[in-house]
This record gives C-alpha cells, structure tokens and sequence, in this order.
C-alpha cells in the first residue's frame, strides 16, 4: 500500500540535533514507552531498531513497502547504472533483484504477501514505463499495462488486486486503474467530472487516491469501491488540495494542503485520517505533516524532513529519525505492517545519497481490539 509520494517529501530538517534525542510518550493500551535509549534510559528498551537494507552493489536506495516480513523498493545498481526494483526478507544480505529481463529500469512501489507491484522500462517496452507485477522473482514477471494508454504504473496490490494509473495517449490525462492479475483485467476508476486521477492504495474491496477536473480546483482524495461509479470524495472543504495515498481496513490516510495565514496565504500540508467520508477527516494539526500509510491502527509519514509514527491523532506523534544511527539528515516513513514495523528511508548529510531502512520493532505490538489487525492481505 503505497502512493505517488515522490513529489510530497518535506522540504528538510530546520536544525541539527546534538544532543541524544529522547522520547517517552505512552500510548493507551501499549506496555511499551515510545523512546529512544539515551543518557539516564540505560533500563528503557529503544522501541524501534532501524536497520539499512542497502545492499552491496547498490546506492540511493529506498524502501516503499512492506508486508509479513518483507520489504520492496528500489535502488540505484552501480553495475548498470540503473535503477532496479528491489524485494528484502528484514536484511541487506536478503535482497532480491527483481529487474526483468528486457527491462533497463524497474521499481517496486508496493508489496501484500507474495504479489509485489510498481513499474519497470526498456525494450520489451518500447522505452515506455509499464506497470508490473511480481511473485517473488524478477523471471514469471507479469506486464499490467492496459492498450490504449502510454504509459502507467502499479503503486498497491491486496487480495489479487492491484491498483494505480495509467496515462495518454487516448486517455485525458491520467486514469486512476484496478486490476485482477493482468492487463486485459483493467478497469478505469476514472470518475465522471474528473479529467485525471490516480489510485495508489487498495485494501480489500477498497481502493483510494486522488484526481482533479473543471470543478474541483486542486486535487482532491478519494475512495473507490471497485468501480468509477462507486466514487466517494473524502475532500474537506477546508483545504485548497487534497491526496490518500494510504488504506488498511476502514481508515484512509493522506495529507491536505490548508491556509494557515491570518490575512496573507500561508499553505502548509496537514497529516490526514478518514474513516470512509469526508465528514470523517481527523486534521493531524501539524504544519508540514504528510500521512503515507496505515495499518489499522498506527500510521506513518513525514513531517519536517522527519520520519513520523502516529496512532490515530497529532497528540501521538513519534519521531522515528530518533532511532536512527548518526550521519542521516532526513527520513521518510512509506508504510507500515500489522506487526509495527516501519519502512522508508533517510539521506545522508555526507553522500546526498539515500539509504532504504526498515524500523523493526523490538517490543510485541498491543494486542488488537477485534478487527483492527488487518494489515494482511485479505480477499476483497
């Protein structure tokens, strides 16, 4: 479950911490503080052990999504000079190159048991970007894109379904896509009144994103139901834009894009969570905050140029960059699994270059109240 985020990541860090971060929040019904271990916590257990998943051969690497223990994304291969999609088991040793043959480019945007999505290009394309599925290898590789458009773009698979988008050159703009496994299943949630769309995260029967039209003046988030007709718009009213970028079980999340100025505009990102109407947005109240993925329970994403965990409210925030090992200046969080664990990336102060990290957790997670566990892949 995972969205189009390349163009949301959060100008950057305001100041450089010197000091050992500590952070000791506790949540209603979890055993555990949240904190980072530090001067005077020697008997306090960090929650989270941020690992690099960025293998040997590889450079700019970053991790987009996770599930049951497995994690996807991509990275530069310094053999090729190209970007290859990239699968890990939890280690950069475990990693898996899921490039295809005919393929110069690839990446993986999304990961639900044993299907992978994202995109790949090259000959066997015709230079053109197509969406792909993956069952574990880069060989048995499953090319999604439908006729009738350039290009698209896988960014989320649950259940034997997988979604994102697919653009020109028939079509207006881009389309919002659902598929069932191959490319002749494609079906085009683009919505009436909309001239472009995107879907970029799918639980179940369920699907969200985001599009724009005549009417709408920026974009604005949106839920579908498996079909264009079935549209729900999550937009409130409140805010100039809108995106959901993230869906497990009943709760949508995104950001919005509000004026927070007294007289003169001041647009800033708000972190965003939905439970399936617009009525139903929970405003995170932070400027510069920007939700990416959720489990049911937890969410994640970005604020400030830091890597951020949430559990159901602004009030919650943990800074997930406290976890990691010195030398990173920025961190993105793009999804979470039903065990806690984190996936993203942080750049480096020194190299510019990015590094894939997952943040495992080291505590058992809170046992679920009934129905809320569901980050898995379940059938629609």
């Amino acid at each position: 479950m995972r969205g189009e985020i390349r163009s949301v990541l959060a100008a950057g860090k305001i100041c450089t911490v010197i000091l050992v971060v500590l952070i000791a929040m506790t949540v209603p019904g979890d055993d555990v503080a949240f904190s980072q271990a530090g001067a005077g916590t020697a008997g306090r257990a960090a929650l989270f052990t941020a690992i690099d998943l960025t293998p040997s051969g590889f450079t700019n690497t970053h991790a987009w999504g996770i599930s049951a223990g497995r994690q996807v994304g991509d990275g530069y291969d310094q053999a090729t000079g190209e970007t290859h999609a990239l699968l890990w088991r939890g280690t950069a040793t475990s990693v898996v190159d899921l490039n295809p043959a005919g393929f110069a480019e690839s990446e993986a945007r999304g990961i639900c048991g044993e299907q992978q999505v994202g995109n790949g290009k090259g000959p066997a394309t015709g230079g053109r970007r197509h969406a792909l599925l993956w069952r574990g290898a880069a060989a048995g590789v499953v090319d999604l894109h439908p006729s009738g458009f350039a290009a698209s773009e896988a960014l989320g698979t649950s259940g034997g379904q997988q979604v994102g988008y697919g653009s020109g050159p028939t079509a207006e703009g881009d389309h919002a896509l659902l598929w069932r496994g191959s490319a002749a299943s494609a079906v085009d949630l683009n919505p009436s009144g909309f001239s472009s769309s995107r879907a970029a995260g799918i639980s179940g029967g369920q699907q969200v994103g985001y599009g724009s039209g005549p009417t709408t003046e920026g974009e604005h988030a949106l839920l579908w139901r498996g079909s264009a007709a079935s549209v729900v718009d999550l937009h409130p009213r409140e805010f100039g834009s809108s995106q959901a970028l993230g869906i497990t079980g009943d709760q949508e999340v995104g950001w919005g894009y509000i004026d927070v100025g007294a007289g003169m505009p001041a647009w800033v990102f708000h972190a965003l969570l939905w439970r399936g109407s617009a009525a139903s947005m929970v405003d995170f109240k932070s400027s510069g905050f920007q939700a990416l993925g959720t489990s049911g329970e937890e969410q994640v994403g970005v604020g400030n140029g830091d890597a951020l965990l949430w559990r159901g409210s602004g009030t919650t925030v943990v800074d997930l960059h406290a976890f990691l090992p010195p030398g990173f200046e920025h961190s993105y969080a793009a999804g979470i699994d039903s065990n806690g664990d984190v996936v993203g990336f942080a750049s480096s102060s020194e190299s510019y270059s990015s590094h894939a990290f997952l943040w495992k957790r080291n505590a058992p997670k809170a046992v679920s109240s009934p129905g809320q566990d569901i980050a898995r892949c379940e059938n629609p």
